[in-house]
């Protein structure tokens, strides 16, 4: 019997805007493909910083996706969120008429890191240098980590659920447990994910307070985790929303299930606490795993949190080893990130995008940049692996120490 309570929750659909790509076709060919598009930073104002190297969202008009009444109260990182939203619903064939007549079924959850820096920034400097009167009425709202998530409800006239989570970086993975949860209480679509615009010059000044920031100048040599050459993280813009389902609901409109959302577990290690890192992330692992009634060796693949500090990655690697026992050392290991950077909470929903992705390919894409790999893991390099794909493990740590674990697994019958 599937009551409330035991429904379960499946990706329905998935809408990307990263710097590979905007849609899910164009990121998962650069993603399967190993391209690496990191560069040097362009942004105006930040090209006398120390950050040099970024993946920065290009090819991306705002103004073909979102209404102008709404661009101008919103900033570029609910510009990405409300993008990726309307595409992850177009992917999921979920319009306006499946839910006119009930709006309460329909929630939004976002996870966000620092919010509308870009927005704030200049309101702020209007209000230094021209005084009160020219700063406009949307920056109480604008900058807020809360605003892709009421936009995009408002937008859709989704009036369920909502949420923002903030739980650092792992936010992202815990904000699609939140959906799960919602969908548990008898919810019946959720859409949810994350998007970041960190690359504005008062953000990247924030961000130059993180000791694990890269602040290499070589886009090659920047981000490459679990290396001897690691030298931190590189940061992006971007991230991916999803519409995530009860498997019920979405039998009965006939939508194409893409992915179960299995399990997930979350424990906090506090902040760059990397060796402590270890054994709260092979929590996590256990955690959801036995929430996804998963032994060890049925993990397929592992999409790896892949920070590039040396210490963070050696927690990483122990803890697959910890959680995953001997097939941790033999499961395959991919870090797409790498080849985009990483996009805070946006980060773990891209990977969990390209999990989807790679299982329904039968590939699992390779990682960037990275080569001659100095920890116990089968990390894919170089060129996509095919494999037969029925389970993924995503993994994501933030820097104030959360870690998270979600469990997908490849729907057995998708033709609907």
């Amino acid at each position: 019997m599937n009551t409330p309570a035991h429904r379960r929750s499946v990706i329905t659909g998935i809408g990307v805007v990263a710097p590979n790509g905007t849609g899910a076709g164009a990121f998962w060919k650069q993603t399967q493909e190993g391209v690496s598009v990191l560069d040097l930073v362009s942004r105006e104002g930040c090209e006398n910083l120390p950050l040099k190297v970024a993946g920065e969202v290009r090819d991306f008009d705002p103004v073909a996706f979102i209404e102008e009444r709404y661009l101008v109260q919103t900033d570029r990182f609910t510009h990405y969120a409300m993008a990726a939203a309307d595409l992850a619903l177009d992917d999921a064939r979920l319009g306006r008429a499946d839910y006119e007549d009930a709006p309460f079924k329909v929630g939004v959850v976002t996870a966000a890191g620092s919010g509308g820096g870009e927005f704030g920034q200049r309101e702020l400097q209007r209000l230094w240098g021209q005084g009160s009167r020219f700063v406009g009425p949307y920056q109480s709202i604008a900058w807020f980590y809360a605003a892709s998530t009421g936009q995009i409800s408002i937008r859709g006239g989704f009036k369920g659920p909502c949420a923002v989570v903030a739980s650092d970086e792992a936010g992202g993975l815990d904000a699609l447990m939140h959906a799960a949860r919602s969908i548990r209480g008898g919810t019946d679509a959720v859409v949810v994910g994350a998007a970041e615009a960190p690359l504005a010059p008062y953000s990247v000044v924030c961000q130059l307070g993180y000791d694990d920031l890269s602040l290499s100048d070589e886009p090659t040599r920047a981000y490459r985790p679990f290396t001897a050459d690691a030298c931190g993280f590189v940061p992006a813009e971007g991230g991916a929303m999803l519409v995530v389902e009860a498997d019920t609901a979405a039998r009965d409109r006939g939508a194409r299930i893409r992915a179960e959302l299995a399990g997930h577990a979350a424990t906090f290690t506090g902040a760059a606490r990397w060796e402590e890192s270890r054994a709260g992330l092979a929590r996590a692992i256990e955690g959801a795993l036995r929430e996804a009634g998963c032994a060890p060796e049925e993990i397929d693949v592992v999409f790896a949190d892949a920070l590039g500090v040396p210490s963070a990655d050696r927690a990483e690697a122990l803890a697959i080893a910890d959680a995953l026992g001997a097939h941790g050392r033999r499961v395959p290991v991919t870090a797409p990130k790498t080849g985009i950077g990483r996009a805070y909470c946006g980060a773990p929903v891209l990977d969990t995008s390209a999990a989807v992705l790679a299982m329904e390919h039968g590939l699992i894409p390779p990682t960037p940049n990275v080569f001659d790999v100095c920890h116990d893991l089968d990390v894919v390099t170089g060129r996509a692996r095919a494999a037969e794909l029925r389970t993924a493990l995503v993994l994501s740590r933030g820097l104030m120490g959360s870690n998270s674990a979600l469990v997908l697994r490849q729907p057995t019958d998708t033709s609907l």
